[in-house]
């Protein structure tokens, strides 16, 4: 096993990209290299487990559905079209997402260095996060008795407080004996239970929760078979099958059941309808999610440095969006609706987010999103 990276090492990493179970050769199985030899002499100093490419990728490019999806949200009005590409973009850009940071949150065992990485890099930037859209909506939203609150995530910020909850429950998902079952059942319940109340977004931390334990079962050499020629072949009907139903259905079905927010009784559907969305729409995720996979590439690409910034253009494009609602550019505005419009905005929307995700940026806000905050935590038998 490699020795584990430095702590200025690690902290030079944001905490939800690095793989916290680097076994011989699991960066080569993640990349389709093969492992190095089980009897490789230890380094004599620590180093940082290489990034792996793949990874970098697919969190890039999901960040860019997740704020075109956002961005089209206010705009798409009754295009029949960009309902249905909306649909099949909010199945499985989150639960992408998610399956990702279940697959990076595998080996949390509430040890005291990576609860302090949970502290700095999620509860943390939840927080100062929290905060900043919740003042940004008092002043610049013009709602000046718009309420302070950390239990009732504003917008995006619900996906910290649900990966906090999530990575503190890694420990129990890795210990039972059938966990994805259980999840299923949890997220069914939840679906069809009104009276779990919105704080934390509990009601979405448990429907997505299955997401979160398929990442956390899944290992390296998964990544490496959704990628097979046969999958990428298979994925371009898959997505073509999808699109033409959610066209059908676009006018019929609720955007309710893909924010996972509400219960199906919240929702005006019947109880048993909200078990048996959830597991329906685990099987579209779970499909649409794999296509998604074989697609991206495993080597290195123009845009991989970027997917090390996500956390950033995850938090930051969403003051952009709530900004231009705010300014009055989009109410009233009938051309963004139409299809050169919304090709604009999507474009607008990539380009900003990857901006975004930039170096640079990421520097500048590593105070809010990966703080060091050593005064906080007492310093290790080791260090001391």
């Amino acid at each position: 096993m490699l020795p584990a990276p430095s702590r200025a090492q690690r902290t030079a990493l944001p905490p939800e990209t690095l793989d916290p179970e680097p076994g011989p050769g699991s960066a080569a199985i993640a990349t389709g290299a093969p492992p190095a030899p089980a009897s490789a002499p230890r380094a004599s100093a620590p180093v940082a487990k290489p990034r792996d490419p793949y990874f970098d990728n697919v969190k890039y490019l999901a960040i860019v559905l997740v704020a075109v999806a956002h961005s089209w949200e206010p705009v798409m009005g009754d295009s029949r079209a960009a309902r249905a590409v909306y649909m099949i973009i909010y199945t499985f850009h989150m639960p992408a997402f998610i399956l990702v940071s279940g697959h990076f949150s595998r080996s949390f065992d509430a040890s005291p260095g990576r609860m302090k990485r949970l502290v700095t890099g999620v509860a943390v930037p939840y927080v100062v996060f929290e905060t900043a859209y919740s003042l940004f909506r008092r002043y610049a939203g013009g709602e000046p008795d718009a309420p302070i609150t950390l239990l009732d995530p504003l917008f995006l910020t619900w996906f910290l407080a649900a990966l906090l909850i999530w990575r503190l429950t890694t420990p129990l998902w890795r210990t039972l004996r059938h966990p994805l079952p259980v999840a299923l059942a949890v997220a069914a319940l939840a679906s069809v239970s009104p009276g779990i109340g919105n704080d934390l977004d509990l009601q979405r931390v448990l429907q997505f929760l299955p997401f979160f334990v398929l990442g956390v079962l899944a290992r390296p050499e998964h990544f490496v078979r959704v990628r097979r020629r046969e999958v990428r072949l298979l994925a371009l009907p898959l997505f073509a099958a999808a699109l033409a139903f959610a066209y059908a259905v676009a006018p019929h079905l609720q955007l309710g059941w893909f924010y996972r927010s509400d219960s199906a009784q919240e929702l005006g559907a019947p109880w048993w309808s909200g078990v048996t969305m959830t597991l329906l729409m685990f099987g579209c995720a779970l499909l649409l999610t794999a296509g998604f996979l074989s697609w991206v590439p495993a080597r290195t690409t123009w845009f991989t440095k970027l997917g090390a910034g996500t956390i950033c253009g995850y938090l930051l494009h969403g003051f952009l969006i709530r900004g231009a609602e705010y300014a009055g550019l989009i109410d009233g505005n009938a051309w963004l609706s139409g299809p050169a419009g919304l090709a604009l905005v999507a474009v607008m929307a990539a380009v900003a987010v990857t901006l975004l995700c930039t170096p640079p940026v990421r520097r500048v806000m590593r105070f809010a999103t990966e703080p060091d905050m050593a005064w906080a935590f007492r310093s290790s038998p080791a260090g001391r």
